[in-house]
C-alpha cells in the first residue's frame, strides 16, 4: 500500500434497542504525515466490553485509548509485533484495574485492531468481534472467532448443525482483562489492493447482519452510508446488543505513479472462472469440433475418439466446477481452520433479492410511521423514496440500494424519538414534554409503494 493512496473511512457506534448504556468502544488513529505512516501506518480499533453496568464499558475504553498509544510508541518493531505488544499492554491494565477494585473483577473487553501499511493490512484479535476484508465481489472473514461454538468447531468432534443448534453463540473463550496473560491472534500482513474494503465490527452487528449483506452494503455504499445502513438493520431486527462497525475503504493509486508500480488487475486476480478455465474449455470444445469434422473423411473411429475426449473434458470441467461451487457454499457457512487465510467468505455481489428486502422494510416502516404520527422529515424522505422506487423498477439496483437506505435512515430519526420521549417519561413521569418537531408543518407522506 502506498501514502498516496487516500484512505476513506467512517465509524458509528450505537446502544442498539435493548441495553442502557454502550460498552462499545473505537478508535482511529490516521498517521498525520508521510514519515508516522511509514513507520506505523493507519490503526482501527473495535472493543465491545462485558462485566455489566459500567465495568464492561470501563475495559473497553481502556483497549481504546491503551493499545493505540502504546502501539506508537513502540520502537524498533515491525508493525505487527508492535500490536501484538500493545494488545498485550492493554490486557495487562484491564486486568491490573479489575485487580483494584473488587466491584471490576473479571471485567473484560473483546478487541480487534487492523493496522494499513506500507507492507499490507496486519490484523490483531480476541475475543468475537470480526474483521472483514471485501474485494471485488467477495467478502472474507480474517479473524478466528473466540467463542465455543467456533472452538467446538476447530476440535470437529461435533457436527455443525449440532454445535449451532444446541451452543450458544455469545459464549466467548477469550477476552482481554480476566486473565493476567492472554493469547492475541496476529494475522497478515495481508497484500492490499485499491478498492479493497476493511470491516471491524462488534457482535452486536454480525449476529444480525449476515456476512453477504454486510459485503453488499460495504462494497455499493459509501463508507459512511453502509455504516448508517448496517447499524439501522441490526435495529430493526430487534437490537439487543450494542452495534459498532468501522469500515475502511482503501483509495485507488494515483494516476501519476500507477505507471511505476506493479499492481495485479483486481479482474484478473478476483476471477474465479480464470486461464486455466478458459484453456480447459477451449480444448474440450476443439476436441470435439475436430472429431466431428472427421467424420466428414470417413475418419470414424478417429472422429469417434476425439468426440469422446471432447465429451469427457467437458464432464470433468463442469465437476470440478460443481465441486468448487460446493467448497465455496461450504466457506459461506462454517470456518476452515487455517490461520493466514481468510475463515469464510460468501458473494458481496449486489442482488435484486437484498434490496427488495430493503424496499419492504422501508414500506413498512413507512407504513407505521404514517399510522403512529412519527415525527419525520417527510420532504427529504418523500424524495429519496421516490427516487428508490424509480431505480428499482428501472433495476437500477445500486442506485436503488442507496436511497433505500437513505430513506430507511430518515424513518429511523422517528423511531429514535419515540424512544428518546419514553426514555423521559421513565425518567422524570407523565409531565416530561416530548422533544418533537411541529407536525404541522411537515409536509404528507407518501402513499406507499
Amino acid at each position: 500500500m502506498l501514502w498516496e493512496q487516500k484512505v476513506e473511512y467512517a465509524a458509528l457506534s450505537d446502544i442498539g434497542f435493548r441495553r442502557r448504556n454502550n460498552q462499545d468502544s473505537y478508535a482511529v488513529q490516521i498517521a498525520p504525515d508521510r514519515e508516522e505512516w511509514s513507520r506505523r501506518g493507519h490503526l482501527f480499533l473495535v472493543a465491545d466490553g462485558m462485566g455489566g453496568h459500567a465495568v464492561g464499558e470501563l475495559a473497553s475504553k481502556i483497549a481504546a485509548d491503551t493499545i493505540p498509544h502504546t502501539y506508537q510508541k513502540t520502537q524498533n518493531v515491525e508493525p505487527p509485533e508492535a500490536l501484538k505488544a500493545a494488545v498485550l499492554a492493554g490486557n495487562a491494565t484491564i486486568n491490573a484495574r479489575g485487580e483494584m477494585n473488587r466491584d471490576f473483577t473479571r471485567m473484560g473487553t473483546t478487541c480487534t485492531s487492523l493496522v494499513l501499511y506500507p507492507k499490507g493490512a496486519v490484523v490483531a484479535h480476541v475475543g468475537d468481534s470480526r474483521a472483514y476484508r471485501v474485494r471485488a465481489d467477495r467478502i472474507e472473514q480474517l479473524t478466528f472467532d473466540h467463542s465455543l461454538q467456533w472452538e467446538l468447531l476447530r476440535q470437529g468432534k461435533m457436527s455443525p448443525e449440532e454445535i449451532f443448534r444446541r451452543e450458544p453463540r455469545n459464549v466467548i473463550t477469550r477476552s482481554l482483562g480476566p486473565q493476567a496473560v492472554v493469547q492475541v491472534d496476529v494475522e497478515g500482513p495481508y497484500a492490499t489492493r485499491p478498492n479493497d474494503v476493511y470491516v471491524l465490527c462488534s457482535d452486536g452487528l454480525t449476529g444480525l447482519v449476515s456476512d453477504e449483506e454486510i459485503g453488499i452494503a460495504c462494497r455499493e455504499l459509501s463508507p459512511a452510508e453502509a455504516c448508517r445502513l448496517l447499524v439501522d438493520l441490526a435495529n430493526l431486527r430487534g437490537g439487543p446488543d450494542n452495534i459498532t462497525v468501522i469500515i475502511v475503504r482503501v483509495g485507488p493509486i494515483p494516476t501519476e505513479i500507477a505507471a511505476e508500480v506493479d499492481v495485479e488487475p483486481d479482474a484478473v486476480a478476483e476471477s474465479r472462472f480464470g486461464w486455466s478455465w478458459l484453456i480447459g474449455i477451449f480444448l474440450a470444445g476443439m476436441l470435439f469440433i475436430v472429431g466431428n469434422t472427421l467424420g466428414f473423411f470417413e475418419r470414424f473411429v478417429e472422429g469417434v475418439l476425439l468426440e469422446a475426449a471432447g465429451i469427457i473434458g467437458f464432464v470433468l470441467l463442469v465437476l470440478a466446477w460443481l465441486r468448487a461451487r460446493r467448497r465455496e457454499r461450504a466457506l459461506g457457512a462454517l470456518p476452515e481452520m487455517t490461520p493466514g487465510t481468510p475463515y469464510r467468505t460468501a458473494s458481496a455481489r449486489i442482488n435484486p433479492e437484498f434490496v427488495t428486502e430493503l424496499a419492504n422494510l422501508e414500506y413498512n416502516l413507512q407504513r407505521s410511521a404514517v399510522e403512529e404520527g412519527w415525527s419525520i422529515e417527510w420532504t427529504e424522505h418523500n424524495r429519496v423514496y421516490q427516487s428508490a422506487k424509480t431505480a428499482l423498477s428501472e433495476r437500477r439496483y445500486q442506485e436503488s440500494l442507496r436511497d433505500f437506505a437513505r430513506a430507511i435512515h430518515v424513518l429511523m430519526g422517528g423511531i429514535h424519538l419515540l424512544r428518546k420521549h419514553r426514555d423521559q417519561l421513565l425518567r422524570w413521569g407523565k409531565g416530561a414534554t416530548a422533544t418533537k418537531p411541529d407536525d404541522s408543518k411537515a409536509e404528507e407522506a407518501p402513499e406507499g409503494k
